[in-house]
C-alpha cells in the first residue's frame, strides 16, 4: 500500500469517528461526557497528523515527478539496455549524454565529411548544428533552475487586511424569505389602561366617559377600562448589494491563492455594506430603511458626559420602549472618548493604557464598535426587534461573458446577497447625542 493511500485511509478513519460522535450527540440532544470528549480531542490530534503527514508525502511525489520529468526533457531516462543489480534486480541501463551525441545523425553527418573518416590531431573542426536544444540552465524552471526552493514567504498581506469587524448581525433577529418583499407589524404605541374595576351594582347605563377610555356608571360601575394598541403594516423590499473585479485567467491559473483572497474580500465587501445599509440606510431607491431613519426611535440629548448621556439612553429603553436593551452602537471616535475618560485624579475608568482593552462593556451592556455609526452619535436598544431576512445569502459567480472578456482572456468575479431589513417596535431603540 502506498504512504499516500495509507495516510488518507487514516486521515478518513479518524474523520469519520469524529463525524460519529458528534452525529450521537445531536440524536440524543445532549453534551459530550467527559470519555466522549477526550476522544473528539484525540481523534482531532491524529487527524491533523495524518492531514500534515499526508500533505508531505504528495510533496515528495510532486518533487519526484518533476525530477523524472526533468530527465525526460535532457533525454537522461532513455532505456539503452538491460542490467543486473547486486540484489538479483534487472533495470534497464542509461545512456551518457557523450553515447547520444556520438550516436547521433548529425555526429555520424560530421564525420562523413573529415578526411579518412577522421580528424587529424592538428585539424581545426567546425561541426554542424546537432539536434541538442535542452540546454541545462539554472534560471529555468524545466530545467537545474527546478531543483531551487524559493524562499517563499507566503501573503504578507492577511486576507482580512483593511476590513474592520462586523458584529451587528450578530445581536440583531435573523430571519429569512422566499418573497422579493416582506410584510411586516411595525407598533407604534401603546396604551395600558389596566386598573382595578369595583363590581356592578346598577345596569344602568353610563352617564359620562371616563379619563384613559373608561365609562363611568355614576349609578353602579362595573365598567372595564380600555386600552390603546397602535400598529401598522409596513413593506419592505428585497435589495440586491453586489460588487464585482476584473482579473486574467493567467492569474487565476498561476497564482490559485488569489481566488481565495478575492473570495474573501468581495465576500467581506458585502457585509460592511449591510451593515452600513442596516444603520443608516435612508430608504431611497435601492437604500434600506435604516435605523437611524425610522420613524419612532427616540433621542437622547448630551447629558453631562458620555457615561451619564449613554445610561440615561438605556433607561429609555426600559421605560419608554418597555424592552431590555442589549447593545451599544459607538463610533471608533466615540469609544475612543469613552476609553479616556479619567476621574479626578486622574486615574483611568477602563484600565487605561495598561489595561486589557477598551470599553467593551458599558453599563452591562456589549459595545459594538463600528463605522456604520457616524462619529459623535451612538445607538442602544434592544436589537432582537430589528429583523434581517435572507433572501439570498452571499455567493460568488465567476464568468467570462462580460463585455469583451472572453477574447481579452479576462473573468469577472461577481459577489452578490439580497435580504431585507426591518425594525418592528421603533420606541425600543434610543440614538444618542454624544457631542458635548
Amino acid at each position: 500500500m502506498s504512504k499516500v493511500k495509507q495516510l488518507t485511509e487514516e486521515l478518513t478513519h479518524h474523520l469519520t469517528e469524529l463525524k460519529s460522535l458528534s452525529e450521537k450527540t445531536e440524536t440524543e440532544d445532549r453534551d459530550f461526557t467527559e470519555e466522549e470528549r477526550a476522544l473528539v480531542v484525540e481523534h482531532m490530534e491524529k487527524a491533523k497528523t495524518a492531514k500534515e503527514a499526508l500533505a508531505k508525502a504528495k510533496a515528495d511525489g510532486d518533487m519526484l515527478k518533476a525530477i523524472s520529468e526533468l530527465g525526460d526533457s535532457i533525454s537522461l531516462n532513455e532505456p539503452q539496455g538491460e542490467r543486473a543489480t547486486p540484489s538479483g534486480l534487472i533495470v534497464p541501463e542509461r545512456k551518457s549524454i557523450g553515447e547520444h551525441y556520438v550516436e547521433s545523425t548529425e555526429y555520424k553527418s560530421l564525420l562523413a565529411t573529415a578526411p579518412n573518416g577522421g580528424f587529424g590531431a592538428k585539424q581545426r573542426v567546425q561541426s554542424l548544428p546537432t539536434g541538442f536544444k535542452s540546454l541545462v540552465t539554472g534560471g529555468s524552471d524545466t530545467s537545474a533552475g527546478a531543483f531551487v526552493q524559493n524562499d517563499y514567504l507566503g501573503l504578507q498581506v492577511a486576507a482580512d487586511a483593511f476590513q474592520r469587524p462586523l458584529a451587528l448581525r450578530d445581536v440583531v433577529t435573523a430571519g429569512s424569505t422566499t418573497s422579493d418583499t416582506v410584510e411586516y407589524v411595525r407598533m407604534t404605541s401603546y396604551t395600558n389602561a389596566a386598573a382595578p374595576v369595583a363590581e356592578a351594582t346598577s345596569s344602568a347605563a353610563p352617564t359620562a366617559p371616563g379619563g384613559a377610555g373608561a365609562l363611568v356608571n355614576n349609578a353602579g360601575g362595573g365598567y372595564k377600562p380600555e386600552s390603546a394598541l397602535a400598529a401598522a403594516k409596513v413593506t419592505t423590499p428585497v435589495r440586491t448589494i453586489a460588487h464585482w473585479i476584473p482579473i486574467t485567467k493567467r492569474a487565476l491559473s498561476d497564482a490559485a491563492q488569489i481566488r481565495t483572497l478575492i473570495d474573501a474580500f468581495l465576500r467581506y465587501g458585502l457585509e460592511e455594506e449591510l451593515e452600513d445599509q442596516m444603520v443608516s440606510g435612508d430608504g431611497t431607491g435601492e437604500n434600506f430603511e435604516g435605523l437611524s431613519n425610522v420613524s419612532g426611535v427616540q433621542a437622547q440629548a448630551w447629558d453631562t458626559n458620555a457615561l451619564t448621556t449613554l445610561r440615561k439612553a438605556k433607561t429609555k429603553v426600559r421605560t419608554v420602549g418597555r424592552s431590555m436593551a442589549n447593545a451599544y452602537l459607538l463610533n471608533p471616535a466615540d469609544l475612543e472618548t469613552v476609553d479616556l475618560l479619567q476621574d479626578n485624579e486622574g486615574r483611568y475608568y477602563f484600565g487605561g493604557p495598561g489595561g486589557v482593552g477598551s470599553a467593551s462593556v458599558l453599563w452591562g451592556l456589549p459595545v459594538i464598535e463600528t463605522e456604520a455609526v457616524p462619529a459623535g452619535t451612538g445607538y442602544v436598544g434592544d436589537f432582537r426587534k430589528a429583523i434581517l431576512w435572507d433572501r439570498e445569502q452571499a455567493s460568488i459567480t465567476v464568468t467570462d461573458s462580460h463585455a469583451d472578456f472572453f477574447v481579452r482572456n479576462l473573468v469577472a468575479i461577481l459577489a452578490e446577497m439580497r435580504a431585507a431589513f426591518g425594525v418592528i417596535q421603533p420606541n425600543a431603540f434610543v440614538e444618542v447625542d454624544l457631542t458635548a
